[in-house]
């Protein structure tokens, strides 16, 4: 999408949602930065998560019903003049073997481009959407989003997400992988609260520091008609905790067809409400909650939010972007008992060398936010052991998700990580191997100065408070500010600094610049 400091409006977009258990797609009008409209919507209920869940790829019959659904969608988005629009796909797709030939398949048939996103991108959307639905004020807040596939919970103020995690434990995905069948016992109740009880909420989210739980989602939008009894037009419903709980235990003495009876049920809903009911039970009792605020907002809203958001000139700036980098890292890295003295110190006297150097490396400003996470991040394979901890914090890195960071540019920053200490990247390395040339450069310029920036705070101690870099056609002159004797981080750095000398092709200076 295009960002425009004008606001070309009125104008009609389209979010659609490719999701584990339906295809959704909302035609909007957006008439000022205020005021949304939609014009049309529909929704298809193809469950791709069966086939995936089951056997790690898309089945055919429901990708060829799925492209159908896309084409259907192009055809109500050109009927309607829909000028932008974003189409995401959630977990079945980005967990399938097969999910770039529907990528492809959509592209080539319909002239959809699909972006497969990973749970941090989900949970920011939806983010999005409840911040426009519910007054956040000087709170923190849990916000769970639960899909077919997984579930996103965020740590969240007005400001932003400040930390998130994506679980696989998705309603289709807990059917599927716990009874394949939509007959449930009154036992399965108890095996499923079971299955949910590794979720986990960060130490800064204890009971009592929260101000309330959101929740979004198909499923809890029904519970939430049923238990709080809320009319369909209604745009915000508190549902107690305790009528949740009552409500689980009589759905789980039915069976599938005597919910579709009893509560008006879709049949797609039916059989997973009541492992989506239980998830969100154990995230309440987790937070110490008695009732759930239910926007009747999700994935799709977000999608418009940011549309709006970008057409009316209100997106992040990039100093906001770098701060809500900043603070996920920062929660990742105590996730995994990270030395965050040293971490802060290292992030912000590489990201002082990133914008000093400007004119030498000729990157992005967005690269810069991928070197101050990696910065922050260097050092967390130590909580798996010291010895090797930069091949440890790669693969912690890039197993974890950063709120505005995809999946592949989470691969650079566990790359960059990666190369902080001992061997420079390499072609001999598998994972950078595979790279394409452009990002190969990336890491390389950017492990270099996480490199000297490590350097500079060896001792963990903090005594090199800032950097001045001058930049001639011989070399680059380093000038260090703090207090003590630097020689050991003088030493340290014109050591480290030989990846930086020989990508730049530059000699290196160090001035002691420390008082004694």
């Amino acid at each position: 999408m295009e960002s425009s400091s004008e606001s070309p409006l009125p104008q009609t977009v389209a979010a659609i949602d490719i999701g584990s258990n339906a295809l959704r797609c909302s035609i909007t009008r957006i008439v000022s930065p205020i005021l949304t409209e939609v014009v049309d919507s529909a929704r298809l209920p193809l469950r791709l998560g069966h086939d995936v869940f089951q056997s790690g790829r898309l089945g055919v019959a429901a990708m060829e019903r799925a492209l159908k659904g896309l084409a259907h969608f192009r055809d109500m988005m050109d009927g309607l003049s829909v000028a932008r629009y974003r189409a995401v796909a959630t977990s079945a797709v980005r967990e399938s073997k097969n999910g770039r030939e529907l990528v492809a398949r959509a592209r080539r048939e319909s002239g959809l481009r699909v972006d497969v996103i990973n749970g941090a991108e989900e949970a920011r959307l939806v983010f999005l959407a409840v911040r426009d639905r519910v007054p956040l004020g000087d709170g923190r807040w849990i916000i769970v989003d639960l899909g077919g596939g997984s579930v996103e919970i965020s740590f969240a103020s007005k400001e932003g997400i400040l930390w998130t995690e994506s679980r696989p434990i998705g309603s289709v995905r807990l059917i599927e992988e716990l009874s394949g069948s939509g007959e449930q016992p009154e036992s399965f109740g108890r095996l499923l609260a079971d299955y949910v009880s590794a979720i986990r909420l960060p130490r800064s989210a204890r009971p009592g520091k929260i101000s309330g739980l959101v929740a979004t989602g198909g499923n809890i939008e029904s519970l939430a008609r049923i238990g709080a009894q809320a009319d369909s037009e209604e745009r915000t419903v508190r549902l107690p905790v305790a009528r949740l709980r009552s409500l689980a235990r009589e759905l789980s003495r039915m069976s599938y067809s005597e919910r579709i009876q009893a509560y008006r049920l879709k049949e797609d809903r039916a059989d997973v409400i009541l492992p989506a009911a239980h998830v969100y039970l154990r995230l309440a009792e987790l937070m110490g909650s008695d009732e759930i605020v239910v926007p009747f907002v999700g994935l799709k809203e977000g999608i418009i939010m940011e549309m709006v958001e970008d057409l009316t000139g209100r997106a992040p700036s990039a100093e906001d972007r770098s701060r809500q980098t900043w603070d996920t890292a920062l929660n990742l890295g105590r996730k995994f008992g990270f030395d965050e003295a040293h971490a802060v110190r290292v992030a912000t006297l590489a990201s002082s060398l990133f914008e000093q150097l400007q004119d030498l490396h000729g990157l992005e400003a967005s690269d810069g936010r991928l070197l101050a996470a990696s910065a922050l991040l260097h050092d967390v394979g130590t909580f798996v052991a010291y010895s090797r901890h930069h091949k440890h914090s790669f693969y912690l890195i890039a197993q974890s998700q950063l709120t505005g960071f995809s999946s592949h540019e989470m691969h650079l920053v566990a790359l960059v990580a990666r190369y902080h200490r001992k061997s420079a990247p390499s072609l001999r390395h598998p994972d950078f191997f595979r790279l394409a040339e452009a990002d190969r450069l990336r890491v390389r310029k950017l492990a270099g100065i996480l490199r000297i920036a490590d350097a500079l705070d060896c001792e963990h101690a903090q005594k090199v408070s800032g950097v001045r870099a001058g930049i001639d056609p011989q070399a680059v002159t380093l000038r260090l500010e703090g207090s003590g004797d630097l020689l050991l981080e003088t030493w340290e750095a014109r050591k480290k600094a030989r990846l930086f000398v020989s990508l730049f092709r530059r000699g290196f200076e160090i001035q002691d610049g420390g008082t004694r």
